[in-house]
C-alpha cells in the first residue's frame, strides 16, 4: 500500500427513501433523471433501516445530463437522501465514494496504480523476461478473481519455493526473540493447518479459510498497489488484499514491493489475533468517506503500525508489524539502539513523513493492541463527515447511521446483547 493519490472520478451514488410510496412512484421518480438526461449504471432497492417503508440505491453517469438539477429535484420529495461519490458535480458536495457491501469490492480491486508486471529499472527482475512473465501471470489471476469464488490456487516452480525457503528458515530463527507473542502464538497454528514450511509456498484460499475461522479476515488476490483509499476500505469488511507472487530470487532477502513472503510471513498471523483484527478494522472503518487529507493520515498510521509497528511487552519491545516480521534485517535492526522510538498517537503518528526504500529512522511503539485501537477510535472521531458507519457481521455490509431512529434501534439490539451477557455472567457467579 502506497500513500494515496488524486482519485479518479467514478459515478456519482445517491441514497434515498420516497414521501410517495404508492405502486410506480419509484418509475415516476425516476423519469426526472431522464428529464436531465442523466444516465442510470445501477438501481437497487431494499427494505430501509431508517424510516418504513423501502430505500432505493442509484448509481448515475456523471458525464452525462445535468445531474445537480436532476438532485434538487429529487430532495424536495424524499423523507431521506444522501450522495455517495467521489466527484463534485455541478457544485453538488459529495461523501467520497465508498463500498457498502463487500461485493463492491470488486468495483476497485482492478483500479491499480501499477500492474503486477510492470517493474521498475531497478527492480531485481527487470530484465529477466521469464520472471516478468510469471508476474503478469499472478497479476493476471487477480484481475479476474471475483468475490465469491474460491481463490485461484498457484502450482510454484521450484525456484520459487526455493526463494521462499531461503527467507522462510532466516526469519524464523528470529522470531522467538524478536517478534510479539501474539506472532508468536499463531504461528505454530499455521504450521499445522496451512502448510506454513521451508518447502511449501501455503495457498491463499488455505490461510484466507484459517484466518476466517478465527477472526472473520479473509484475503483476496491484487494484481498490483492499490490506492490507500481503496486498500483500506477493504479492511472495514475484514478484507486484506493479497499478492500471490514473489520476490526475484537473485535477491531473496530483499523486495522493493509487498509480495507472497510479506504477505504469509509478515500479515497473516497477526490477522489471526482478535485484538489486532479489530484494530485493522478500525483503520479501514475511519477511512470510509473520510476526506482525502485523512486518507492519507491514516494511510501513514497504518504504515507505522500494521506494517513496521513495535509494541510494549513484559518489559521489552517486540516487533508486531509486517514490514518487520518479513524481513530479516529490519527485524534486528528495529530492536537495536539506532532508530528513534516514539509512542503510538495516531494524530502526530498521521503526519511523520516516512521513507520506503530504506530502513525506518523512526518507529512508533503501542502499549497493547486494544490501547492502539482505542486511541484510533478517538482520532476516528475528528473526522468530518455527517455519518457514522458500522459493519454488519450478518450482512457483511456497511450501516450508514445518520438518523435518529436508526440509531435508536441499535442501541436496543445491543441493549438486548448486554442483557444476554449480564444473565450468563450472573450465572457464572452462581
Amino acid at each position: 500500500m502506497e500513500k494515496t493519490s488524486s482519485e479518479n472520478p467514478q459515478n456519482t451514488c445517491i441514497i434515498f427513501s420516497l414521501k410517495d410510496e404508492t405502486a410506480g412512484a419509484l418509475a415516476n421518480f425516476l423519469k426526472l433523471f431522464d428529464a436531465h438526461n442523466v444516465n442510470l449504471m445501477h438501481i437497487e432497492s431494499r427494505s430501509s433501516t431508517r424510516l418504513p417503508g423501502y430505500e432505493f440505491f442509484v448509481e448515475c453517469d456523471t458525464t452525462s445530463g445535468n445531474l445537480g438539477m436532476a438532485i434538487e429535484n429529487l430532495k424536495e420529495r424524499c423523507n431521506y437522501f444522501n450522495i455517495i461519490s467521489r466527484d463534485y458535480k455541478d457544485n453538488v458536495a459529495t461523501v467520497p465514494w465508498f463500498p457498502r457491501r463487500i461485493r463492491d469490492l470488486d468495483r476497485f480491486a482492478n483500479q491499480i496504480l501499477s500492474y503486477g508486471a510492470e517493474l521498475d529499472s531497478d527492480h531485481p527482475g527487470f530484465t529477466d523476461e521469464v520472471y516478468r512473465n510469471r508476474r503478469k501471470y499472478f497479476a493476471d489471476i487477480a484481475f479476474n478473481y471475483r468475490h465469491g469464488q474460491p481463490l485461484p490456487r498457484v502450482d510454484y516452480t521450484k525456484e520459487e519455493i526455493d526463494t521462499w525457503g531461503v527467507v522462510f528458515n532466516k526469519l524464523v530463527t528470529l522470531y522467538k526473540t524478536h517478534a510479539c507473542r501474539e506472532h508468536n502464538h499463531v504461528f505454530p497454528l499455521l504450521i499445522d493447518n496451512c502448510g506454513y514450511r521451508a518447502d511449501n509456498i501455503p495457498q491463499l484460499e488455505d490461510v484466507s479459510n484459517f484466518l476466517k475461522d478465527c477472526t472473520g479476515f479473509t484475503l483476496r488476490p491484487v494484481a498490483g498497489l492499490l490506492s490507500s483509499r481503496d486498500f483500506l476500505a477493504g479492511l472495514a469488511f475484514r478484507v486484506f488484499h493479497s499478492t500471490q507472487y514473489i520476490r526475484h530470487s537473485s535477491k531473496p532477502l530483499y523486495t522493493p514491493e509487498p509480495d507472497v513472503c510479506h504477505e504469509l510471513l509478515g500479515h497473516v498471523p497477526l490477522f489471526a489475533d482478535q485484538a489486532f483484527a479489530q484494530f485493522c478494522q478500525e483503520i479501514g472503518l475511519a477511512s470510509l468517506g473520510a476526506p482525502d487529507s485523512y486518507i492519507e493520515q491514516l494511510a501513514t498510521c497504518f504504515w507505522f503500525t500494521v506494517e513496521f509497528g513495535l509494541c510494549r511487552q513484559e518489559g521489552d519491545l517486540k516487533a508486531y508489524g509486517a514490514g518487520l516480521l518479513s524481513s530479516f534485517g529490519e527485524l534486528e535492526y528495529c530492536l537495536s539502539d539506532k532508530p528513534e522510538l516514539r509512542e503510538f498517537e495516531p494524530a502526530k503518528t498521521g503526519l511523520q513523513e516516512y521513507p520506503i526504500t530504506e530502513y525506518q529512522p523512526i518507529y512508533y511503539v503501542a502499549n497493547s493492541f486494544d490501547e492502539a485501537k482505542e486511541k484510533l477510535k478517538k482520532y476516528a472521531d475528528l473526522i468530518p463527515r455527517p455519518f457514522g458507519v458500522r459493519y454488519n457481521a450478518y450482512t457483511q455490509s456497511i450501516e450508514i447511521l445518520d438518523s435518529k431512529p436508526q440509531v435508536e434501534n441499535l442501541m436496543h439490539n445491543l441493549n438486548m446483547e448486554f442483557q444476554t451477557l449480564h444473565n450468563a455472567f450472573r450465572k457464572l457467579k452462581v
